[in-house]
Parts: C-alpha cells; sequence; structure tokens
C-alpha cells in the first residue's frame, strides 16, 4: 500500500517540480560543509535560467551554476573556491556584466543596466534576512557593516534611526536589513525519514534561517531512515517534515564537500577543478564530462576512482554519547 505522506522523489524529479526558471534559490547553508552538489548539477543538468543565488560562503557551486549560465543575480557574501581562492565563473560573468562599471552616484541620470548582478552581504547580514524572512517581518536591525562599503547602491539596506531611546535620551542610527524569503531552499544532511524530517549535526550554519524562510525546501539526504530513527533522538531533528516539500535520498550528494559521519572533504577536487575551469572553453568541457554525459549522482560518483573515495570514508569514529529520552 503506497506511503500517502512520503515525499521521496528523485532529485531529478524534486529540482524538475519544485525549481523554476527565476527562482530565488538558497543553497550552499552549512558553510564549507554538506553543500548540496547534486542538487546543483542536476540545476545546471535541466538547463534553469535566471535564478537568484542566496547563501553565506558560497564555494564552487555557486560558481558552477554561475558558469553554466544559469544565474541572474547572487546574494551572497563570498563566492570562490574556498580551497584557491577566487573562483573563475564567477569573476568572468561579473566582470563582463554592466554591473561592474555602473555608479548611480557618478551620473543619476544613466538607466540601470541589465545582466549578472551581485549584491553583497555579509555571513551575519545573510542570516538575519533570512530569519526576517522567517518571522514574516519586512527587516531586522543591526549595527553590523555600518561604516564598510557593503550597504552602498544595496538595497538589503537601510539606515534607520532606533525609535528607542538610551537612558541618556540618545537615540542610535542603525541599519535595516531587508527581508528574504527564498521560493525553494536546497539542504544536504545526514539523514531523513520519508516524510522530511532530518537529522542534521555537526556545522549548522544558517540552515535552520534558510529553511524556515523559504516557500519549499528540497531536503537531500545521505540516506532515508524509517520514522522511529528520526524520532528515538528528537534534538537532533533540526528540520520537521511539515516544513519539507520533497526528500531525495542522495549518497554522495554533497561531495566534494563533507558530510560528517559519512566521508571527508576531497581537497583533490577543489584543486582540479580550479585548474581545469580557467576560461569559458575550459568549463564548458569539464561541465561536459562532469554534468551533462551523466545522468545522476551515481553515474557522477563513477567517474571517481574507487580508491579515493575509499579514502574519504570515516577513518576514526567519534560517536555521541547515548541519549535517554525516557521518564
Amino acid at each position: 500500500m503506497p506511503d500517502l505522506h512520503s515525499k521521496v522523489l528523485p532529485l531529478s524529479a524534486a529540482i524538475a517540480a519544485h525549481v523554476r526558471d527565476g527562482d530565488s534559490v538558497c543553497m550552499n547553508c552549512q558553510m564549507e560543509q554538506m553543500i548540496p552538489f547534486a542538487a546543483g548539477h542536476e540545476i545546471i543538468r535541466q538547463r534553469k535560467r535566471d535564478l537568484r543565488l542566496i547563501g553565506p560562503i558560497s564555494d564552487v557551486l555557486f560558481d558552477q551554476v554561475i558558469a553554466a549560465g544559469c544565474v541572474r543575480e547572487v546574494v551572497a557574501a563570498w563566492v570562490g573556491n574556498v580551497m584557491m581562492g577566487s573562483a573563475y565563473g564567477f569573476r568572468r560573468a561579473f566582470e563582463n556584466s554592466p554591473w561592474s562599471t555602473y555608479d548611480p552616484a557618478a551620473d543619476p541620470n544613466v538607466p540601470k543596466p541589465d545582466g549578472f548582478r551581485v549584491f553583497n552581504l555579509s555571513n551575519f547580514t545573510v542570516s538575519l534576512a533570512l530569519e526576517a524572512g522567517a518571522m514574516g517581518v519586512p527587516f531586522l536591525p543591526t549595527r553590523s557593516v555600518q561604516g564598510s562599503d557593503i550597504p552602498k547602491n544595496n538595497h538589503f539596506y537601510y539606515q534607520l534611526m532606533s525609535p528607542f531611546a538610551n537612558e541618556q535620551g540618545e537615540r542610535e542610527m542603525l541599519l535595516a536589513v531587508r527581508a528574504i524569503q527564498p521560493d525553494v531552499t536546497i539542504v544536504h544532511v545526514q539523514r531523513a525519514d520519508p516524510e522530511g524530517n532530518a537529522h542534521c549535526w555537526a556545522n549548522l550554519g544558517i540552515l535552520s534561517e534558510a529553511v524556515r524562510a523559504a516557500k519549499k525546501v528540497i531536503v537531500c539526504a545521505e540516506e532515508i531512515v524509517s520514522r522511529d530513527t528520526i524520532a528515538s533522538d528528537p534534538n537532533r531533528t533540526v528540520i520537521p517534515g511539515f516544513l519539507a516539500t520533497a526528500v531525495c535520498e542522495v549518497p554522495w550528494g554533497a561531495h566534494p564537500s563533507p558530510v560528517q559521519g559519512y566521508y571527508s572533504r576531497d581537497n583533490d577536487y577543489f584543486r582540479e577543478y580550479h585548474a581545469a575551469t580557467k576560461t569559458e572553453e575550459d568549463f564548458a568541457h569539464w561541465a561536459q564530462q562532469s554534468v551533462f554525459a551523466v545522468k545522476d549522482r551515481s553515474e557522477h560518483m563513477a567517474l571517481f576512482p574507487p580508491q579515493r573515495l575509499d579514502s574519504l570514508r570515516v577513518k576514526t569514529h567519534a560517536w555521541a554519547a547515548p541519549a535517554d529520552f525516557g521518564y
């Protein structure tokens, strides 16, 4: 008998159904860990267009999706190759965009250009924007990034005076950070049940804010487990099933980034990608081999020698102590 509560879908079906051209898509929520590379590659494979990518420190997955021509705007704190420095696809896209030289202060009569655009936020203000979106308020105030160039020509910030005075009767100048409610948030976790209740441990980053702010949530998991397994450790359930739109079982779905308890970071991948994508022609060759010539994640992982993948598997286990949830 079919499970009427199951939200399990193949990753290709989840991306096809829930990521539309023009959507705002939040990924890379857990900083350098558990980056949903498999989902990003499926976005490229399906040739989605005009996306707005949202994330904090956004590693080479953003570079790949940008270089593939899927992206119109980026809202992020940083985009590049964390290990190797700047990422070529992102740099090319911005340097070739008319936004790179647009300065309304120089001539306010110049119309706003079209093309690839970057909105610069800090890690903290990305999280504030998503938290505001999750709370359903239009903004959250902060003292952060004042005095920097980050708010310059950036509609995600607005200067405002605090309505409340301190004991000396003084009111403070703050920045309002505009709320962000992504159309879709895509996360990778260790395990989830068929309804989308998900366990995640290690660095959570801004996962909670991004999931609660989004209109739809695609949960990619190393494995789908029973409801009893998830219910046995409720405090580790960082995503409640009612927030999940689709659940996809994707072993190695975050490779080359690490998933604690499953595999380590593939440092060689980041070196190889950096060397292989210096030009547009180089990237097109890389994308053909790594994305378009394979139909799914299992075929993608078959491109790597088994001994290389074995070297990434957990070598020293660090088990948590059992927790007694009884009375």
